[in-house]
């Protein structure tokens, strides 16, 4: 059967006093699948999860605060204001429980919406992540918002998109323009707020008490392997994938692996 565009496609949503911007695709009814972006890019990031998975879920990307067409607030922004934007935004649309996956800040947004709203949560796949901020990153995001601060979100075009691929990738891969569009067009505020949130946050403790399913899905060339090796390990029964070669947004980086393991997962526990 063909599938039908929603009615909602791309739209903007009234939530927590800002206005998203959130795209719906997939039959009404179906099961809800939400994602949630990363720094410094936007729903888009996941075209290729929409396309795969919208003849059978009801998926919901939206652009997190300060990012893409949201509002982005001037301020220093926190997980727990971007895990209320996600419970504000379920209220608006009527999303009772959800699948919810997430990248980077998405995943940190994911544990926290797992241990904050569980009753919200069928699965979680947190991806290319870490359960908790360290000194050494705060030190790092500080140096990042500085430099964003006195020469702009472009001129951390490089940096960012050499930290996230490997040098293979950035040199050959189709999808690498269309991210480093993503980078360039951040709002300062958006950077500046959600890298405060990444400086400073820790889920840590929560983790062992997490019993909802959860997948941890990381890239074997991405800087965040440990620490998603780590949220595997206290997490009790979660379970772990680690996509070859992929880096620190390998639901991009290795589409087909992360679609086919979240598949996997979300199949399994229903």
């Amino acid at each position: 059967m063909g599938h039908t565009k929603s009615a909602y496609n791309d739209m903007k949503v009234p939530a927590n006093g800002l206005t998203f911007n959130v795209q719906i695709d997939g039959p009404e009814g179906a099961p809800w699948l939400v994602f949630s972006n990363s720094l410094c890019t936007n729903l888009h990031m996941w075209d290729a999860q929409a396309e795969y998975f919208q003849s059978r879920f009801r998926v919901l990307r939206y652009d997190q605060r300060g990012h893409g067409e949201t509002d982005a607030p001037p301020g220093h922004y926190t997980f727990d204001l971007l895990v209320s934007d996600v419970i504000a935004l379920f209220d608006t649309l009527g999303v009772d429980r959800a699948h919810f996956a997430g990248c980077s800040m998405g995943g940190m947004t994911t544990l926290g919406l797992v241990e904050q709203h569980p009753n919200r949560v069928i699965t979680a796949a947190p991806c290319d992540t870490a359960a908790h901020s360290t000194p050494e990153m705060k030190t790092a995001w500080e140096e990042r918002i500085a430099a964003a601060q006195q020469n702009g979100v472009p001129s951390m075009l490089d940096s960012t998109i050499n930290r996230w691929f490997p040098p293979e990738t950035v040199a050959r891969a189709p999808f690498i323009p269309k991210i480093k569009e993503m980078i360039v067009n951040t709002p300062l505020n958006g950077y500046v707020g959600c890298s405060s949130a990444l400086s400073n946050f820790s889920y840590q403790a929560g983790l062992a008490s997490i019993t909802l399913p959860l997948l941890v899905i990381v890239g074997t060339k991405d800087q965040m392997l440990e620490g998603s090796r780590a949220i595997h390990r206290d997490v009790p029964g979660s379970e772990l994938v680690e996509l070859e070669g992929a880096g620190h947004l390998s639901s991009v980086d290795a589409a087909d692996g992360y679609n086919r393991a979240l598949d996997a997962h979300i199949s399994n526990a229903s």
